[in-house]
């Protein structure tokens, strides 16, 4: 080839890659406009909530307090200068109800991801869906396995410790403490309730009874007359607040005088206070769990920063348990979203929290890996005494497979300057 050839060549396949770059700018700028839920301005994301229905005391505390954080940190500029919109819906802990709520929040109004969505029974019912639409689907608000099927749902992670991991720990706290007890179990009628068991025993073996109840019937009395029946000296209970309360006060009323021990999604003593009210000395001696800084516990700095946003963006509600799981969970997405960087994708949201690494509020670490979408890997114990709920004892970690149950001893985190992440 002569070089006069060679150069025009050149010249001609220089001025196509000139042409082409403008082009590929485009494609990029219109792919990241194209992301559903993301602008320049802001990033809109949402949830399914039992504001009403048998699962709204206590919980429907927990959406508020999410946004109250996410308020706080839009008025610090958001993240990567993006103010959060979380869209908050009510299901009534109906799965019908979930089904309509979040593919409205889906296809109309189009969110980036959804964030905490709360519920066993309900979140199952869209995860098909979900996992059609590709959307995040982080943090769900319960300790079910279910989330923790990358393979089978890619974009489901859990963030509470799943309710295997804490059954095992609950149960192996038993078998130190009550040797020879006659050990029962009394649980949700659906995979809480049924994982709790799971690792109940995993740990002690059959259990000597068990009953279960349904959230659309508050009629607990036969069942708890049968733990009573059974010479049950130990009750491992997988309830929501209601139902713990109604559990607890109906063996009261039998004077069935077992040990309680309570999975931590039922266990927040500020809830069963308020709903028990003069009756709330039942609680007294009540043994559970927990993973995240205690409401009482006013010289944590998790709980001294969490109480300043409160007081600012949340006053109207009670400082409780579920409160701070919102505030802690809202913590967790926007670490997420700092990870996910400056341009987010639906994809990169979940490679982010994929990648895990994340450190916060909690006493126990998550378990995010590839290959691993459960949330925090293990509880500490607590228990009620003279009207205060507090911690004793370390910290555990497990799995939910037959792992060991071992102590997790590395000191917990401090939080950064007023609770907002850098990274």
């Amino acid at each position: 080839m002569r070089p006069t050839t060679r150069r025009v060549l050149a010249a001609a396949a220089g001025l196509a890659l000139l042409a082409a770059l403008p082009a590929c700018a485009d494609d990029e700028k219109q792919a990241a406009e194209n992301v559903p839920g993301v602008s320049d301005s802001e990033v809109v994301i949402g949830t399914h909530q039992p504001l009403t229905g048998p699962a709204a005391p206590g919980y429907s505390k927990i959406s508020a307090a999410t946004k109250a954080y996410f308020e706080h940190v839009n008025s610090k500029g958001g993240v990567h200068g993006r103010k959060i919109v979380y869209k908050v819906m009510d299901d009534g802990y109906n799965p019908a109800n979930t089904e309509n709520v979040v593919r409205k929040l889906v296809l109309d109004d189009k969110v980036f991801a959804l964030l905490g969505g709360l519920g066993t029974p309900t979140h199952t019912n869209v995860l098909e869906f979900v996992k059609t639409q590709k959307v995040p689907d982080l943090f769900v608000s319960s300790g079910s396995r279910n989330w923790n099927q990358p393979d089978k749902y890619p974009t489901t992670f859990g963030w509470q410790p799943d309710y295997t991991v804490e059954g095992k720990i609950l149960a192996s706290y038993v078998k130190r403490e009550f040797p020879g007890a006659k050990v029962c179990h009394f649980g949700q009628n659906d995979d809480f309730g049924r994982d709790s068991l799971a690792g109940v025993e995993q740990v002690l073996g059959p259990v000597a009874a068990k009953q279960t109840y349904t959230t659309t019937n508050q009629q607990v009395g036969p069942a708890i007359g049968a733990l009573r029946a059974a010479g049950c000296q130990v009750v491992i209970s997988a309830t929501i607040p209601g139902f713990t309360a109604l559990a607890m006060g109906q063996a009261a009323g039998q004077g069935f005088k077992a040990q309680w021990v309570v999975s931590n999604v039922g266990a927040d003593y500020t809830t069963l206070s308020a709903q028990l009210g003069d009756k709330k000395v039942i609680l007294e001696g009540m043994i559970a769990d927990n993973y995240l800084p205690m409401v009482g516990d006013t010289a944590n700095p998790w709980i001294q920063e969490f109480t300043k946003i409160h007081q600012k963006y949340n006053a109207g509600n009670p400082v409780d348990g579920n409160a701070i799981y919102g505030y802690s969970m809202a913590y967790t997405f926007v670490q997420a979203m700092l990870a996910a960087g400056p341009d987010p994708t639906r994809e990169k949201l979940v490679e982010a929290v994929r990648k895990g690494g994340f450190r916060g509020p909690g006493l126990t670490p998550f378990r995010y890996a590839e290959g691993v979408h459960a949330g925090y890997g293990g509880v500490r114990l607590t228990k009620v005494s003279n009207g205060a709920q507090a911690y004793f004892g370390p910290a555990y970690t497990t799995d939910d497979g037959d792992g060991a149950i071992t102590e997790f001893t590395e000191p917990p985190t401090n939080p950064p300057a007023d609770a907002v992440p850098t990274s």
